[in-house]
């Protein structure tokens, strides 16, 4: 675990920062690539790159703020400022699934005001989106947030006495529940390239990651702990989290969309990279 990987005392440099920006310099990349295959405008990526980060940070932000107000129901102004009341510089604290929906809002929205075609740009932007969750996801394990429960399987990981993981578990292997998530958006990114790769309705792409990842999603879910307070509801002795309701959302909404294409009979698409 190495959540600052340098210290100036007031400002550092957090891991988790760090592999974020490294999610959208290769998602930029792969976007950028896959729009001028696919017959784009040379700016289209960058354009709506910007956008993209713009709404996926601050919905991120968001959806952590209202999640954890406890933190700043005495410093409301450290949602916002980059100087918090303690004197650190940075904003810690986002939520990785309110970015994806961030994210996903804010290609809708532009794709709209430029006319472009849905199923198309979301198919392009696809594999970014899922290479980033990954990457990001390292940023997690290294950050130590996100862990799951007790394990006794070989890699369980035993996380150091003064982060979160080691002081609700001291000493204990946990499931590295970041690595699972980060190793099944791994093979979907592959999957999907090579989905890209045949063709098929334009929109099928985006529709195979939302059924996809709402099922890893839920998954993951499962072995991964929260708060008392940050679980949604049971269903008998079943667990439910806020994420797990959306993921669930997400897979029913790419399955409609799955069927939806084919009866609209949008454009076959081939290979994109």
């Amino acid at each position: 675990m190495h959540p600052t990987i340098v210290d100036f005392g007031p400002f550092a440099l957090h891991s988790y920062g760090l592999m974020m920006t490294i999610a959208f310099i290769v998602g930029i990349w792969l976007a950028g690539r896959r729009a001028r295959a696919a017959g784009l405008p040379e700016r289209f990526a960058f354009d709506i790159s910007f956008v993209i980060i713009v709404a996926s940070l601050t919905i991120a932000r968001l959806t952590y703020v209202v999640t954890h107000w406890n933190e700043f129901a005495g410093h409301p102004f450290d949602i916002i400022s980059p100087i918090q009341h303690d004197g650190t510089i940075g904003i810690a604290g986002l939520v990785l699934l309110g970015g994806v929906i961030g994210g996903v809002i804010a290609a809708y929205a532009y794709a709209r005001a430029k006319k472009l075609p849905l199923s198309l740009v979301f198919d392009i932007l696809t594999p970014s989106l899922v290479i980033g969750i990954a990457i990001g996801r390292i940023g997690c394990f290294l950050n130590g947030c996100c862990f799951g429960f007790p394990t006794d399987l070989p890699w369980g990981c035993v996380f150091p006495d003064d982060s979160l993981a080691g002081s609700i578990y001291p000493h204990t292997p946990v499931h590295p529940t970041q690595l699972y998530e980060m190793a099944l958006m791994c093979i979907l990114f592959v999957a999907l390239l090579r989905y890209d790769r045949i063709s098929h309705p334009q929109g099928r792409t985006f529709a195979l990651f939302l059924m996809v990842y709402g099922v890893a999603r839920v998954w993951v879910e499962g072995l991964r702990w929260y708060e008392a307070d940050k679980i949604a509801g049971f269903i008998g002795s079943l667990r439910l989290t806020g994420s797990q309701i959306v993921s669930v959302l997400m897979f029913f909404a790419g399955l409609f969309l799955w069927g939806y294409v084919a009866r609209k009979k949008t454009p076959e698409r081939k290979k994109a990279t």
